[in-house]
C-alpha cells in the first residue's frame, strides 16, 4: 500500500508567498504544513518533522533550495522522500536541473493557489503510479 501525502515540510522565505502558500495547502486539504524560512533550518529539522515530501523555493538567500535538498538527501531517511520545487526562476533549463537534482516536478511561481494542494497531491500520486480519479481506476481495470 502507498504512503498517503500527509506532511509537507515547506521551505520559502518570502513571509507572503509562504502565508498564501500554507493556507492554500491547509484549506484545500488535510496536508500539514510545517513551513521554514531557511534552509539551514529546513535541514536541521528535517528528522523531526520526519515529512512525506518537501516543498522548496529556489532561491534562499542562506541555503538555496538545489541545496538544501542535497543536505536532506544526505540524512536518514532523506534519499527516500519526494521533493518538488516551486520557483520564479523556471526556464527550461533551470527546471531540468531541478530534476536533476532530485525534484520529482517544478511547480513556477506564481501559482494558482486554489489549486496548489491538488497539484501537489497530483505530482505524489502520480510518483507513486496512483490513480487519482475512480475513472482512472475503472479505466486501468478494464484495459
Amino acid at each position: 500500500m502507498t504512503r498517503e501525502l500527509k506532511k509537507i515540510l515547506y521551505l520559502e522565505d518570502d513571509a507572503h508567498i509562504a502565508e498564501i502558500a500554507m493556507l492554500a495547502m491547509s484549506e484545500f486539504s488535510d496536508f500539514e504544513v510545517v513551513h521554514f524560512d531557511c534552509g539551514a533550518d529546513a535541514v536541521e529539522n528535517f528528522q523531526a518533522v520526519d515529512p512525506d515530501l518537501v516543498l522548496l523555493d529556489v532561491m534562499v538567500p542562506d541555503m538555496d533550495g538545489v541545496e538544501t535538498l542535497a543536505a536532506i538527501r544526505l540524512q536518514t531517511g532523506g534519499w527516500e522522500i519526494p521533493a518538488v520545487f516551486m520557483t520564479a526562476k523556471a526556464q527550461l533549463h533551470e527546471q531540468k536541473q531541478y530534476l536533476e537534482a532530485g525534484a520529482i516536478s517544478v511547480i513556477v511561481k506564481p501559482f494558482d493557489a486554489f489549486s496548489l494542494a491538488e497539484r501537489l497531491q497530483n505530482v505524489w500520486d502520480d510518483h507513486f503510479g496512483v490513480a487519482s480519479h475512480p475513472s482512472e481506476i475503472n479505466a486501468t481495470e478494464s484495459a
